[in-house]
């Protein structure tokens, strides 16, 4: 049993033979098989192969299509989203198409009252229209009654004899256009009117007035009596100083002879005394003739019948001067509107100023004076004619037809 024991084991190399023994068994069991078996199991793992393909490929296109529908969901939640925006944008759009619809229907209300108030007034234009065509005779009659009425009431308001003229020839010439033989009559005492204007006396009116301008312009330099300084008087002449007769000189005496030829005796030269007596009798004259005038000049004695114009002070002065002004601008308004009657108040009230408050003898003071004399002898009372013929007529062809 030692020996037994101490035997080496044999190494597992040496085990070959026994799988070799076994292959060539299963080989041998294998080629003991029947011919059937063998194309069958070529079909089962072929089977099996096409199984686990289809397998597979259900499982690729399960997973494809939970890919597919994952990413279907998203985008259908995305457009969903983008939907619900797109309906609020649209209800917002149709809130404000709406809105604009009411306020276009308000307009067009609004327009289509207009559009009928435009339509009545056209079809008043047209039916006042077709009335002045039917009746522009009447029309053109109203239009020369009203101009003549005008011009009538200017004539006698303001005496505008051109204007009244003037407003006569348009109406005849607007009567002459129409040519019609109806308005004869009327034409005829449009002109028996124009005669009796054009026969009127003429009144320079524009002369008057320049020559109260210039009356006005002269009141500044008018003296007053209250002025210390003496003026020139119109009536007074100035005193010339008195020529002194030159002395008679002798002829020359050539050789004792005169200028004949003839001999002659010299005068007697005066003496030394009268020759002095005659210098200071000039001088005594010359200085009592300066003396005189300056005495004159001290004292001056001027009769005044109304002493409150000597006793106006400075400030009283410029108001006369300028009532004065205003008298005359009076005067002047009342002539260019034909008022004789307040035209001769002015005048006088003018005049009567001057006589008191100013030096009547200066000859300033004297040609004012002269001048409105002169503008207060225009005849300013003129008979005016009437329209009344020329309107009778109008209104009398307006009643007949």
């Amino acid at each position: 049993m030692n020996e037994q024991q101490s035997t080496p084991q044999p190494n597992l190399p040496e085990a070959k033979p026994e799988a070799s023994y076994n292959n060539a068994s299963a080989s041998s069991y294998y080629s003991s098989a029947p011919d059937g078996t063998a194309p069958l199991r070529r079909r089962q793992r072929l089977l099996t192969v096409l199984l686990l393909l289809v397998i597979i490929g259900l499982v690729a296109q399960w997973w494809i299509s939970r890919n597919e529908l994952r990413d279907l969901r998203s985008e259908v939640a995305q457009r969903l989203q983008s939907g619900d925006n797109s309906s609020n944008e649209l209800k917002g759009v149709l809130k404000s198409v709406q809105e604009n619809t009411k306020e276009l229907q308000s307009k067009v209300s609004v327009l289509d009252s207009k559009q009928a108030e435009s339509q009545s007034q056209q079809l008043a234009l047209e039916q006042m229209y077709q009335d002045l065509n039917k009746n522009r005779d009447d029309w053109a009659l109203s239009e020369i009654e009203e101009v003549l009425s005008t011009a009538d009431q200017q004539l006698e308001l303001a005496g505008n004899v051109q204007g009244a003229l003037i407003a006569l020839q348009n109406a005849d010439k607007s009567l002459s256009r129409s040519d019609k033989p109806q308005f004869i009559a009327i034409r005829r005492a449009i002109a028996r009117d124009i005669d009796r204007l054009k026969a009127l006396p003429t009144v320079d009116i524009a002369g008057i007035a320049v020559r109260l301008d210039s009356a006005i312009g002269q009141i500044d330099n008018m003296p007053l009596l209250v002025d210390e300084k003496p003026v020139e008087s119109a009536s007074e002449p100035k005193q010339q100083p008195r020529a002194v007769p030159p002395q008679a000189k002798p002829a020359k005496v050539a050789n004792g002879k005169t200028a004949k030829g003839k001999t002659d005796e010299a005068p007697a030269e005066p003496s030394a005394w009268s020759q002095w007596l005659a210098g200071a009798q000039d001088k005594w004259q010359s200085m009592s003739t300066e003396m005189w005038a300056e005495l004159r000049q001290l004292v001056r004695i001027r009769e005044v019948q109304t002493p409150e114009a000597i006793l106006l002070s400075p400030g009283q002065a410029y108001f006369v001067r300028e009532n004065l002004k205003l008298r005359l601008l009076n005067a002047r308004l009342a002539l260019l509107s034909r008022n004789e009657f307040a035209f001769r108040n002015d005048l006088s009230a003018a005049q009567d100023s001057i006589a008191k408050y100013f030096d009547t003898r200066a000859k300033q003071v004297q040609t004012t004076q002269a001048l409105l004399k002169q503008v207060q002898g225009s005849n300013l009372a003129i008979q005016m004619p009437t329209l009344a013929e020329s309107l009778n007529a109008v209104r009398n062809y307006k009643a007949r037809h």
